[in-house]
């Protein structure tokens, strides 16, 4: 029993973290930048003043491909985050982390 409150409040505690980490997604050789939280929580977007005045669609495209970036980004920190709080073990299909 008391090992499982151990394992939930280390859980908690890592969750806590993730809302703090942030990570930076680019796109265009870093010439659109998306700062992200690890609860997906978009922080700053940082375009370069070249692009500025360019084909709309295209920067639209890499702020999109930037925002992805940071996703995936954000994705790999939960997965080692939390991965060594389970040691290994299973989560439930769809259990999304952080929670």
């Amino acid at each position: 029993m008391q090992q499982a409150q151990e394992m939930q409040a280390n859980i908690q505690k890592a969750q806590d973290e993730l809302a703090e980490l942030e990570v930076t997604g680019e796109a265009g050789g870093g010439m659109v930048r998306v700062r992200m939280t690890c609860k997906h929580v978009v922080r700053r977007v940082d375009i370069e003043d070249a692009l500025i005045g360019d084909d709309k669609e295209m920067l639209e495209d890499l702020v999109a491909a930037a925002c992805n970036d940071a996703a995936q980004k954000v994705e790999t920190a939960v997965q080692e985050k939390m991965g060594g709080l389970t040691g290994g073990m299973s989560l439930p299909a769809g259990l999304k982390l952080p929670f």
